[in-house]
């Protein structure tokens, strides 16, 4: 056994200080045959529960503890004192015992919360408040001993160790000797041990360890200028002095400290001193109060029973038919199993706030997640689907062979879910109870490249290829994409630099970068939360949990998942929307799934903000598949996934619904598990009957089989292959078959989803279809009010309102609100979409209209709306936006009127002040509205009056610049805002658009080169021109005219954007043609001298375009004739006008 151990260390926990993981930490201390090893990460403690369990699984005593930082007075003084770096001194504190550990999370929750000034800094008075359980170290240069004694001020240090030494207690407070062989260091030392001589305070040898091998000081260097924002070049960068801070061995350190051979002893006695055992897996669950007489185990029940007797009411509504018999035996069974598992609180507790929020009416999502399969969360209302209709089951979410913590993940409207956390936290103890959980980012394949060649200030493009040329994969590592690209290996041996570069990158890659707000997870707590962790505050004074996800929940407290899901948003503006316009009150909860409209608008895939549907491979796939009951989109929704589509299972399901191959079943007994999805394996839910029904698994097992099988661990497979032969003998199953459905099972078990989450989101979709096909203006007008904020998704759906025959109208003010509203069947933007119309203008716009019934004319909105709160830019907004027209002027003519209109209005209502009425006011009912003020002006054409529509509300709304060329756009493009976005790398596309901002750059050579923004119907994408290209066509761009783009995807990064390859305006486009002109004939009654009108029209527009004709007979034959050279063509507006008056639209085509 080594009789020395690591008592000062950071692990990369130490975020972008250290390079040090856990595991390989472990493994060295394991090797090195060290009996322990401590963790003091700076201020923090995010590693303790993973670094705890990496440690005692090897058998290497975890000492847990932190490097903090003391404030040189208090820790309210918020300001810097003699040039001291950070407002801090640095001190080592490890966890002697429980008390020590507790009294940590305390002083380090404190260090953020109420101390942090560059850093999370304690003082004195809290460390003497807390100082029991623990044992204090010095420190480094940074320690206040240290930087006194470096300064020369011995007396100083003296002092300052005999403070420490009476705050801790007596043999609690040690002076660190460190030995980097620095120079300064020797002398320090021997001050620091005279000290101790003098005071009687032991010295402790540590090596402030930031990484693991002498051989990763470099890496190490790259990681500090990352932190700081430096590149290596930069002379002033932070940097460590020597290549020393590595995880020495004992015989290193004995070598370095033979001097003071009591300095490395005291690091052993140190370690046994430190005997912290930290519980995990025991409930901490928040009480949950329940009414008088009840406990928890009879209320729940009781709450139960009578939410299902409920349930009954509706599925009897709904005509559905069930056995009471089936439900209640499912509810007792599920009632035991969670009675006997110690959860009756759990459910409790999360029924409570999903009451919360319904009774607020904050929508609640029908349930995610394997939550759904359980009958008493259907009765509770937790999730709205009815397990037993689906054949969901409850073991694949509580086993009980496998006891852990159950998991509902709940989705809210995006508007309320922060109220129902408010409750939430308010009902459990406030927030020293109820807070949210730590996230960590961390240094990922392609980002630690980019990182890396940035600090060695490599050039840009040179970096940016050799990113791209890792796999645009899920959770890719470089090793994998090494193997996967060979060019890596090529690069490595043409350049050091980038040999460097590769392998720093791949010595970094994986560690924590950041930390940041989980997205969704809420813990609570029985008690204060620092009994349990140490909580953090970010940027922006928000609290969270200093553990991640996976270590509170080792901890036993209940973690919830509070998800904003948008879609619940949509729905419940859309049931609002028709309520204002129809008068009616829809239960989307009762709807009826066997709509037809519904499946045809879902087969048509005209599924655009459908939730889950609106991709263009699911729209693809709904075309092939073609649903036509509520089973098909729960399938739906599983198999759009890589991996059923990767391996055929898709192509198999909708061969076999639609009769084009055949369905069979290996054995009789699979049939009524496999029908409802053809045949094929596709849910974790049959996986488990599978195992049940063939071998006799409990459904307990079966869900740990399955587990298994996701896990792909060989010994565990074997032995459940093992259990499933025998189990299948035992039931007399062919041997041969059985082997066979097992292997099937293994396979498909990795591609398996969760038919119970599938099931609950397929619900949403359903119901956004529903709206879609019954209610198309509320929907749509429910949908762009959600994502006002996206522009390239409003101008997808208003598109897809035009492709449905819905008018879309901008703003009225006679008829608008603050958001969209229906009117005479159309679509009304609010005016809460126009740009300089604030929140007060709009109220006192609406509010002046309802004393009116309308305004008749812009003298009169100017009169009556209060002219303090809509100064002339709102009304120039209100003119410009569309929102006037229905004042009976047009656009141009109120703009010219405008200053008139408001001197008049200001005129009236300056005397409606002071109590004077003008004589006319008498006989206002005759008062016909006013012509304009002044002279006729003259209306803008179509190309201003788009140009201020988009100008005000940032889209184009009565028409878009593109629609007089909707032919080119069919004809000369292939691509489109959307489809680039879902395309692949390197794909040829020409695409058309108008060029909406233009972003010029400088390259490094000097020259100049654009990221233009292109727009057309569906959205937008950057283009990138360089420098050759830009220069061509720089004054095109800002001209703003349509254009056609021709060139290469790039799907790199989180847009994709197109490199332009060639640049031109769109109008220019059929001269510009180079392919193959079809013309279309009908031979039904065809002419001879239709056929010679036709060669006199080519004859006349020579050109040089491979043009063929097309013949269809009545009986659909068709025949195609490629015309002599001298016919050949060059499009243009002629020759299309007049081959179409000749044989009808759409006769002539461009390919």
């Amino acid at each position: 056994m080594s009789n020395f151990v690591h008592l000062h260390l950071h692990t990369s926990y130490s975020l972008q200080d250290s390079s040090i993981r856990h595991d390989a930490l472990i493994k060295r201390a394991v090797e090195f045959g060290m009996p322990a090893v401590a963790m003091t990460d700076h201020g923090n403690m995010f590693g303790t529960v993973e670094f705890y369990n990496t440690a005692k699984k090897n058998g290497i005593k975890p000492i847990i503890g932190c490097e903090v930082y003391v404030a040189p007075e208090s820790r309210h003084e918020k300001k810097s004192k003699d040039g001291l770096r950070d407002a801090s001194y640095h001190l080592i504190l490890l966890c002697e015992n429980e008390t020590g550990y507790k009294n940590l999370l305390r002083l380090v929750t404190k260090g953020y919360l109420e101390g942090f000034y560059y850093k999370p800094r304690i003082d004195k008075e809290l460390l003497a408040e807390y100082s029991e359980g623990l044992i204090a170290l010095s420190s480094c240069i940074r320690g206040e001993v240290a930087h006194n004694v470096n300064r020369e001020n011995v007396p100083r240090a003296t002092k300052v160790a005999a403070q420490y030494a009476e705050i801790m207690g007596p043999n609690n407070f040690f002076l660190e000797l460190q030995n980097h062989g620095m120079e300064s260091q020797d002398r320090i030392n021997c001050d620091i041990v005279a000290i101790g001589k003098k005071l009687d305070i032991p010295i402790v040898a540590t090596n402030n360890c930031h990484y693991m091998d002498r051989k990763d000081f470099r890496a190490h260097e790259i990681l500090l200028c990352l932190q700081t924002g430096k590149t290596i070049s930069d002379p002033y960068r932070m940097q460590y002095p020597a290549d020393e801070f590595y995880f020495k061995s004992a015989g290193e350190m004995i070598e370095l400290f033979k001097d003071t051979p009591e300095a490395i002893e005291n690091t052993v006695k140190i370690a046994e001193r430190c005997e912290l055992a930290l519980e995990f897996d025991k409930l901490n669950l928040p009480d949950y109060p329940v009414p008088e007489s009840f406990t928890l185990e009879t209320y729940l029940e009781d709450q139960s029973r009578q939410g299902l007797n409920l349930r009954y009411e509706e599925l009897e509504k709904l005509g559905i038919k069930f056995d009471k018999a089936v439900y209640e035996a499912r509810l007792d069974e599920e009632l035991g199993i969670i009675k006997r598992m110690g959860y009756p609180g759990y459910f409790l507790i999360v029924w409570d706030f999903i009451r919360y929020a319904k009774e607020r009416d904050i929508p609640v999502g029908p349930g995610r997640g394997s939550a759904a399969g359980s009958v008493v969360a259907y009765a509770l209302r937790i999730t709205d689907i009815d397990p037993m209709q689906y054949d969901l089951l409850f073991e694949r979410f509580l086993n009980p062979e496998r006891v852990s913590m159950p998991d509902i993940d709940i989705d809210f409207c995006m508007n309320g879910r922060e109220e129902v956390i408010k409750y939430v936290t308010e009902k459990y103890g406030g927030n020293q109870n109820v807070t949210q959980i730590i996230t960590f980012g961390s240094m990922n394949a392609k980002g630690v490249i980019r990182d890396v060649g940035r600090v060695l200030d490599m050039p840009y493009g040179e970096v940016d290829k050799l990113a791209k040329l890792v796999p645009n994969k899920l959770n890719v590592t470089l090793d994998d994409a090494f193997k996967e690209e060979k060019q890596f290996d090529k690069l490595r041996k043409e350049s050091t630099k980038i040999a460097e570069l590769l392998d720093i990158a791949k010595n970094l890659e994986g560690l924590q970068r950041h930390c940041s707000t989980h997205a969704a997870g809420v813990v609570i707590s029985s008690k204060a939360l620092t009994e349990f962790c140490p909580l953090y505050k970010g940027g922006n004074d928000e609290v969270v949990t200093q553990y991640a996800m996976a270590s509170v929940e080792k901890l036993g407290l209940l973690k919830m998942d509070f998800l904003g899901l948008r879609t619940l948003t949509v729905i419940h503006h859309a049931l609002k929307l028709i309520k204002q316009s129809k008068d009616k009150v829809l239960d989307v909860s009762m709807i009826p799934l066997d709509d037809p409209a519904t499946y045809k608008l879902l087969c048509d895939a005209k599924t655009l903000g459908v939730f889950q549907l609106e991709s263009s491979g699911m729209r693809d796939l709904l075309k092939k598949l073609k649903p036509d009951c509520f089973e098909d989109i729960i399938a739906l929704l599983a198999m759009y996934r890589p991996g059923p589509l990767e391996s055929g299972m898709v192509d198999d399901y909708v061969k076999r619904k639609h009769g084009t191959m055949e369905l069979k079943f290996d054995l009789p007994q699979l049939e009524s598990i496999l029908k409802e999805t053809q045949g094929v394996i596709l849910y974790q839910e049959q996986v488990m009957k599978i195992a049940s029904v063939l071998a006799g698994f409990s459904l307990g097992d079966a869900d740990l089989l399955r587990r298994a099988m996701g896990k792909k661990k060989a010994e565990e497979m074997a032995a459940q292959r093992e259990k499933f032969m025998s189990g299948s003998a035992d039931k007399k199953i062919d041997a041969k078959k059985a082997e066979k459905i097992f292997d099937l099972m293994e396979k498909f078990a990795g591609y398996g989803f969760n038919k119970s989450h599938s099931a609950a989101y397929a619900q949403v979709s359903y119901q956004t279809a529903y709206l879609k096909a019954h209610y198309p203006l509320e929907f749509f007008g429910a949908l762009i009010t959600s994502d006002m904020d996206n522009t390239d998704k409003v101008l997808r759906y208003i598109h897809d309102c035009r492709e449905m025959k819905i008018t879309v109208q901008p703003p009225d003010v006679n008829v608008s609100h603050r958001g969209f509203s229906v009117s005479d069947n159309k679509l009304v933007f609010g005016l809460g979409a126009i740009k300089n119309v604030g929140s007060k203008a709009i109220d006192n716009i609406i509010e002046a209209r309802e004393g009116l019934e309308k305004f008749n004319s812009l003298s009169q909105l100017c009169e009556s709306v209060d002219l303090q709160l809509a100064n002339k830019r709102v009304f120039e907004s209100l003119i410009k936006s569309g929102a006037c027209d229905s004042l009976g002027h047009g656009r141009a003519q109120m703009l010219n009127d405008l200053q008139a209109s408001m001197e008049q209005g200001q005129a009236k209502q300056r005397d409606q002040q002071l109590g004077q009425s003008s004589m006319f006011d008498t006989f206002a009912e005759e008062v016909v509205p006013e012509e304009s003020n002044g002279n006729k002006v003259e209306e803008w054409d179509e190309i201003d009056r788009l140009k201020f529509e988009k100008e005000s509300i940032g889209f184009y709304i009565t028409g878009h610049p593109l629609d007089r060329f909707t032919k080119d756009l069919s004809w000369f493009t292939d691509a489109t805002s959307a489809s680039v976005a879902e395309a692949g790398s390197s794909m040829s596309v020409s695409l058309a658009g108008i060029p909406i901002k233009n972003l010029p750059k400088t390259t490094r050579k000097g020259d100049k080169m654009g990221i233009v923004t292109l727009e057309d119907l569906h959205g937008s994408i950057e283009v990138i021109l360089w420098p050759e290209i830009y220069a061509e066509v720089e004054s095109l761009i800002l001209a703003e005219e349509p254009i056609l783009v021709k060139g290469e995807v790039d799907s790199e990064g989180t847009m994709p954007k197109v490199i332009a390859k060639e640049v031109f305006p769109l109008i220019q486009a059929k001269q510009r043609f180079q392919g193959r002109v079809m013309i279309h004939f009908r031979t039904l009654g065809l002419e001879k001298q239709t056929l010679m009108a036709v060669k006199d029209i080519l004859a006349a527009h020579k050109g040089n375009n491979d043009t063929r004709l097309h013949f269809v007979s009545p009986d659909n034959k068709e025949r195609v004739v490629t015309v002599s050279q001298d016919l050949r063509i060059q499009p243009s507006d002629e020759v299309i006008e007049e081959i179409q008056s000749l044989l009808g639209e759409d006769a002539i085509v461009f390919e």
